[in-house]
């Protein structure tokens, strides 16, 4: 059983948690959080009989495999660094890295460590119904394009509205509509259909400066695919994509509870299943496998990778095209 390190004690690391517990793959050993009572009782209510308040001896003295980093976004790059450094695997929460640039320097530094793997944590990629949908796309004659909707209204908008400045709604922290829900719909998009040729996003700027919600245009040879995201609305729109008479349906582009085909005839047909009551359970089996057994699964962590790194760099590009940029950000210079 793989031993596992957290950062991070908010309610997402819960629910990895959870879903490696209920795939028997995984042991929580090891907890860091800033406060050390913290950490104790995230560790004594998860079983975990480790807990740190620093980092560098979190990573040098912890006994496990592999760390799960569910800290703010721009955390992300440094934490992920310090433990390739140490020779942990690493998932790290969306949106893996702030920019390109850091993404490549994690890059070099995995091929420095080749021991090491790094999983960016987009779970929707490892469901089945997303697989469905990827299957039911070389069915169909002619794709013509798409929209593809996800907005939540956030909590954490309230403090927004009361003149505070959370961390997903800062910039220092590499927040926003974009680099939050944002990515569940440009992972779909990349894996669906690839790069696309240009990009641009037309952002509503909260107070904080950050986008609270957006639009993006993504520009194929033959079609367009439209992202709507947002964190401070809901949204009820199903997401589609359109063939020549034929269209996929998605309730929700995100979380994919029900997928309906429509045949040219205009019959539905559902080619979802229902999905697992913890929606990381199957990321959670799938990090496992590559991490048990890298040279059986090599494939798969290579087309993740590849993944992650696009969509990085469509998130970078997009970001770039609405001027918003994070501390850590080589203005206007889209990447290549």
């Amino acid at each position: 059983m793989l031993k596992l390190g957290i950062i991070g004690t908010n309610w997402i690391t819960q629910q990895f948690i959870d879903a490696a517990n209920e795939s028997g793959e995984w042991q929580l050993t090891t907890v860091y959080s800033r406060r050390l009572d913290r950490a104790d009782e995230f560790a004594e209510h998860n079983g975990a009989t480790e807990t740190f308040d620093d980092l560098e001896q979190f990573f040098s003295q912890g006994s496990f495999d592999a760390v799960y980093i569910a800290s703010p976004n721009s955390l992300h790059f440094s934490q992920a660094k310090l433990a390739i450094e140490h020779g942990k695997h690493v998932i790290v929460e969306k949106p893996a890295v702030a920019n390109q640039a850091q993404f490549e320097q994690l890059d070099e530094l995995l091929a420095a460590h080749p021991a090491v793997l790094c999983f960016e944590a987009a779970r929707q990629v490892h469901e089945v119904n997303f697989k469905r949908i990827q299957a039911k796309l070389q069915q169909m004659d002619r794709i013509q394009g798409a929209t593809l909707t996800y907005m939540k209204y956030s909590s954490r908008y309230d403090a927004v509205l009361a003149g505070q400045e959370p961390n997903i709604f800062s910039l220092k922290f590499a927040g926003g509509a974009l680099q939050d829900l944002g990515v569940y719909v440009a992972y779909d998009a990349v894996a669906w259909f690839g790069m696309p040729d240009d990009v641009a996003y037309y952002p509503s700027l909260a107070p904080t400066k950050v986008d609270n919600k957006g639009i993006a245009i993504l520009q194929y040879p033959s079609f367009n695919v439209t992202l709507n995201m947002g964190k401070s609305s809901n949204s009820y729109l199903p997401s589609e994509i359109y063939g020549l008479k034929d269209t996929i349906v998605m309730d929700n582009a995100a979380e994919l509870a029900k997928v309906t085909y429509y045949d040219v005839d205009g019959h539905a047909q559902n080619i979802g299943v229902a999905p697992d009551k913890n929606p990381m359970l199957a990321e959670a089996r799938d990090f496992a496998a590559v991490i048990n057994d890298p040279a059986g699964h090599a494939a798969d962590y290579q087309v993740w990778r590849q993944l992650s790194r696009n969509v990085n760099k469509l998130l970078f590009n997009l970001r770039q095209s609405a001027h918003l940029y994070f501390s850590d950000d080589e203005r206007d210079t889209p990447a290549e």
